[in-house]
């Protein structure tokens, strides 16, 4: 039986049994029922049996597509098979003796219909004993009536030529579709893992380029012959750096932040850039709004340090920026999930560091 709320492999779905199209087929059989059920109840005696075994028809074939467990489950699967013989049991006990039309005996068609589907279902066994059931009905119906037993099992008896094909079905088809659904999964999860193969893939092919478009004129400069002055060495802490912004807070790794966090560093100041992924699944425009807050404030970094971090998820808040000033002391900027800031200013605050934060 298949887990609850779990997707159905069978052979009911491989058949389309809870599509649309399903639905429309079983309202086109339904209304045939219950044409014939009405039109062939004029000779009857009293009419709320018919209706009563037309009712059960109709709660058989709507459990049948309904139901997601798979063998159906074993109340649902008593239950429907008992429908089978009831009905017929209900109909045949108001027939005139001899039936005046072909059209009273639907409940036969009916039943079949039920079995057939409870072979589909996985019951096969169930269907059987459902179907030796009604034509034990017919049987002893045509017993009582005076019409030998002989009579109801011949007018009862061809209707297993469905069940025997439904059984064919259930012993080939039922594990043909279990094997179908598992090789298509397996397709689907094996298309995925090459999809994040190649994404990953090609995520580091843009990472080698942008390095070697970063880290080529530098290298190239320091194997030349020429001396390595101030300049250079600047230039190579500099690219050192963004190096390794671009792997601690990948989040910020965009031109906004990457040009005022150079600058800043060009000025002295200190820069230290943690992402903690807060950013996860955040709106664009949170996203952007924390981008030009921290732009700004490394804009206006003229000394000291400015510590930035994204913290983790399900955290109060979704950002610090911590700003130590050699004169104007540490001033704190806290970012809210909705883009809100809070500002705090101390003389001397320790807490809150940051790893690398000097």
């Amino acid at each position: 039986m298949s887990e609850p709320g779990a997707p159905v492999r069978d052979a009911g779905t491989l058949l389309g049994m809870n599509t649309r199209a399903a639905w429309v087929i079983a309202g086109f059989y339904l209304c045939s029922e219950a044409a014939l059920a009405i039109t062939s109840s004029g000779d009857v005696d009293r009419v709320w049996p018919v209706l009563v075994a037309l009712a059960l028809t109709v709660l058989a074939t709507a459990t049948l597509i309904v139901a997601r467990s798979d063998p159906l489950a074993p109340i649902l699967t008593l239950a429907l098979a008992i429908s089978v013989p009831v009905c017929a049991l209900l109909v045949l006990c108001e027939l005139p003796v001899p039936p005046t039309s072909a059209a009273q005996l639907w409940p036969f068609g009916s039943g079949t219909v039920t079995a057939t589907f409870l072979c589909v279902r996985g019951r096969a066994a169930a269907a059987w004993l459902a179907m030796t059931a009604m034509i034990g009905v017919s049987a002893l119906w045509s017993a009582r009536t005076g019409q030998g037993v002989g009579h109801g099992v011949e007018i009862s008896i061809i209707n297993l030529g469905p069940l025997f094909m439904a059984t064919f079905f259930a012993y080939t088809i039922r594990p043909a579709a279990h094997e179908i659904f598992a090789l298509r999964e397996e397709s689907t999860r094996r298309a995925g893992r090459e999809a994040a193969a190649a994404a990953a893939l090609a995520e580091r092919r843009d990472q080698t380029r942008r390095v070697d478009r970063l880290v080529r004129p530098i290298l190239e400069t320091i194997a030349g012959p020429g001396p390595l002055d101030h300049e250079i060495r600047t230039e190579c802490r500099l690219i050192e750096a963004h190096l390794r912004d671009s792997l601690r807070a990948p989040a910020l790794d965009v031109a906004p932040v990457t040009a005022k966090a150079r600058a800043a560093r060009r000025r002295g100041v200190d820069v230290v850039l943690v992402d903690d992924h807060g950013l996860d699944g955040v709106t664009a425009r949170v996203r952007a709004r924390l981008v030009d807050v921290v732009a700004a404030e490394l804009e206006r970094a003229d000394a000291g340090s400015v510590s930035i971090r994204i913290l983790p998820p399900r955290r109060s808040m979704l950002a610090t920026i911590v700003v130590n000033h050699p004169v104007n002391g540490i001033r704190r900027v806290e970012v809210g999930h909705d883009a809100g800031l809070r500002t705090t200013s101390t003389g001397n605050d320790e807490e809150d560091r940051y790893p690398g934060e000097r």
